[in-house]
């Protein structure tokens, strides 16, 4: 006699290797910081001594976007008193080990969330563009041209904004799917 597995059961393993173990994989790396990066003027973007402000920390990552969301539409970044002239540039949010939950440019008072690389493959490719640009940007200040150097910096810290840690890959992109979010 064989026993049919037709019914809603699964073996334990199965659901210790999709449910358990990657919850407990997540519980280890909370709470999620929420930061602001930015620079003391729009024109001081490309400077090498940017500010990151510290928003807050939460534990769950929608948590950490309407933080984030809030702190940014209000334009109430705390601790920017230190810095005249606070110009904000990302919202990042990472987990206990540093690793990059979700990350987006702050644009007119609005965070443009970045979707996350769905794979190690794509991640390459932005890193490789990120650097090339990067490199265009280097070659731009060389010549003089601090305008191009700085769109080219942009585009390649926009990009770079895509590389989610693999751990919260899934879970960043589901965020952005929901309507809030947008």
């Amino acid at each position: 006699m064989t026993l049919s597995r037709q019914g809603g059961f699964r073996p334990i393993g199965q659901i210790l290797a999709h449910d358990v173990l990657p919850a407990l994989q997540g519980a280890r790396r909370l709470p999620l910081r929420v930061s602001c990066l930015g620079s003391s003027s729009p024109s001081d973007a490309d400077a090498p001594r940017g500010h990151c402000l510290a928003l807050g920390e939460v534990t769950c990552p929608e948590r950490a976007m309407r933080l984030a969301a809030l702190v940014v539409s209000k334009d109430d970044y705390p601790g920017a008193v230190a810095f005249p002239g606070f110009y904000p540039r990302f919202a990042v949010i990472e987990d206990r080990a540093h690793g990059l939950v979700l990350a987006g440019a702050i644009r007119a008072d609005v965070i443009l969330w970045q979707p996350p690389v769905a794979s190690d493959a794509e991640a390459r490719r932005i890193v490789a563009e990120a650097s090339r640009l990067r490199g265009e940007a280097f070659a731009a200040d060389g010549r003089g041209d601090g305008k191009t150097a700085r769109t080219l910096r942009d585009r390649a810290s926009l990009l770079e904004a895509r590389l989610v840690d693999p751990v919260w890959r899934e879970e960043a992109a589901a965020l952005l799917r929901l309507p809030q979010a947008a």
